[in-house]
């Protein structure tokens, strides 16, 4: 057996099919009915405890961890789980998917991670959706729910955990893309190299200013919250004044949080959502 304490009080119970550990973060929900694999190993996670709204998970098992011709992962979007904990309705001990290796539970237990199933899903999402984001622990109910003190990440420079420690380029072509990774997918990465572009890829306090071998800037996705990013939001803003007086500037976007450090380089301000809610395409 297995609990999940929210910072409001409330007590979820369920049975664990993950590793024998406990945890705490921020609770939030995904919405999508497939791609538990995808999100589980999604930077743009890290830190948090994942509900997943979709009411049987587990049914395909996970798949190996094959690399394509570009030398990235197929499968997985980082080389790693990112979540800190997994939240599910309905477990599906039995997978059947053509290309699985091993179940969903076996992983999770080999990469440390405590998930809990046999919950009410929909009242916990409701919770989070009404009060907005929350904090959690989860522990065994062996354990007493002050062995863990609350811990929100958003508080300390996620970015800094999943980003790249050394540049590594990829691919050739007659124009670079320098990327900054604060969270970089793997499959933003090969979208890039499949349009037949070499991308650099550095870490998210690279000082690229003084860096002239690229064609383009491509700010990635990450978690947590974007004015942790200080170093490379005044790259980026020292970036944009340079390439304005330009009469041709380079290209520079951004993604999730990528364009958020684009917003707060420009002089915007963000600023939280209410709802812990992590949707896939819209």
């Amino acid at each position: 057996m297995m609990k999940l304490y929210l910072e409001d009080g409330s007590i979820f119970s369920g049975l664990s099919f993950g590793a024998d550990t406990v945890v705490a973060g921020e609770v939030c929900f995904q919405t999508g009915m497939t791609g538990y694999i995808e999100s589980l190993t999604d930077p743009s996670y890290k830190g948090q405890i994942l509900v997943l709204s979709y009411p049987s998970i587990g049914n395909y098992g996970v798949p190996p961890e094959d690399v394509d011709e570009f030398g990235l992962k197929k499968f997985f979007e980082s080389n790693e789980i990112q979540v800190s904990g997994l939240v599910i309705a309905d477990y599906s001990e039995h997978y059947s998917h053509w290309n699985a290796c091993k179940s969903l539970s076996e992983w999770l237990i080999e990469n440390n991670i405590p998930a809990i199933h046999a919950i009410d899903t929909r009242e916990l999402i409701k919770t989070i959706r009404d009060h907005g984001s929350l904090l959690g622990k989860m522990l065994k109910d062996s354990d007493n729910e002050s062995d863990i003190e609350w811990h929100d990440p958003n508080k300390t420079n996620l970015v800094e955990q999943v980003s790249t420690k050394e540049i590594a380029v990829y691919g050739e072509g007659e124009y670079t893309i320098l990327v900054i990774d604060c969270g970089l997918k793997i499959n933003q990465l090969r979208c890039l190299l499949k349009r037949g572009v070499q991308v650099k890829v550095v870490p998210w306090d690279y000082n690229f200013l003084n860096d002239s071998d690229y064609d383009a800037v491509f700010i990635s996705n990450g978690p947590g919250d974007p004015s942790q990013c200080k170093t490379t939001i005044d790259n980026v803003r020292a970036l944009l004044e340079r390439e304005q007086e330009k009469e041709n500037p380079m290209p520079i976007f951004g993604i999730c949080l990528g364009n958020q450090i684009l917003g707060l380089a420009s002089g915007a301000t963000t600023y939280k959502l209410n709802a812990g809610n992590r949707g896939q395409n819209q």
